[in-house]
């Protein structure tokens, strides 16, 4: 097949944009994320979107060996094996008037590097390709390596900080009213929710939602947990609604 590249152009269910939309969510997605079959295997699904790690994947790209060639009338499905898992299915839709079946044929044994998007069905996990074509310098299957690597050293980065700065808040907060009175006997979880009530100088008081936003790390029962002991004692209080809390102290 020379250094044809197939690409699919029927997809019957519909198929996600593909390019670099840039989006500055939580967990950014990526355009294309280079990624390993064990990576892709035991990612995790959440709402039909996939994570890796907590990078949510739009589009993957694999490099591996192609051990078979599966056929039928719509689309052909390949065995893809990078040695690091059991194989991946990956499922390319053919375009029967422009395609020369007879020539769109991958042979065994070869390496292949596919871009395409993660499914499951019935926890069976499998790519549907937006392309596929053969690998003829094997400094690619190098590259492709490389590429993971940097991706998710990257990724890692981005956690780090994140946990980092967390740490970094909450040991402010333990170091600065370690020794308050006022919190003796309290919890750790309590001191931060009281503080962070007690430091606000609106009228109405912090609501419900900051507190969830600050201590992100915190479950929404741990902090309702700790509020309803610090109303109990009296060290805290509603204002304007249920969701609207002010310190007793001013």
């Amino acid at each position: 097949m020379g250094s044809k590249e197939y690409r699919y152009n029927t997809f019957p269910s519909g198929f996600p944009s593909f390019g670099g939309e840039g989006k500055s969510e939580r967990q950014k997605i990526f355009s294309i994320l280079p990624c390993t079959v064990s990576q892709l295997l035991s990612a995790t699904e959440h709402n039909d979107s996939f994570f890796v790690r907590d990078v949510k994947i739009n589009q993957v790209s694999v490099v591996g060996l192609n051990r078979k060639a599966e056929w039928t009338e719509t689309n052909v499905v390949y065995s893809v094996d990078d040695m690091t898992g059991p194989p991946l299915d990956v499922k390319l839709w053919l375009n029967i008037e422009n395609d020369d079946l007879n020539n769109c044929t991958i042979p065994s044994g070869s390496y292949i590097k596919v871009v395409g998007s993660l499914h499951s069905f019935k926890q069976y996990r499998f790519l549907i390709a937006f392309s596929i074509r053969p690998v003829k310098d094997l400094n690619e299957i190098t590259s492709h390596m490389l590429e993971v690597i940097q991706a998710h050293l990257l990724s890692d980065a981005g956690s780090y900080s994140r946990i980092k700065n967390k740490s970094m808040t909450s040991t402010a907060i333990n170091t600065s009213y370690a020794n308050d009175p006022a919190t003796a006997g309290f919890t750790a979880n309590q001191r931060k929710v009281f503080y962070l009530i007690k430091n606000c100088h609106l009228a109405e008081g912090i609501t419900l939602q900051r507190l969830k936003t600050l201590l992100e790390y915190l479950s929404p029962y741990d902090i309702r947990s700790c509020l309803q002991f610090l109303i109990n004692e009296g060290h805290i209080f509603s204002t304007i609604d249920e969701n609207h809390f002010k310190s007793t102290y001013g």
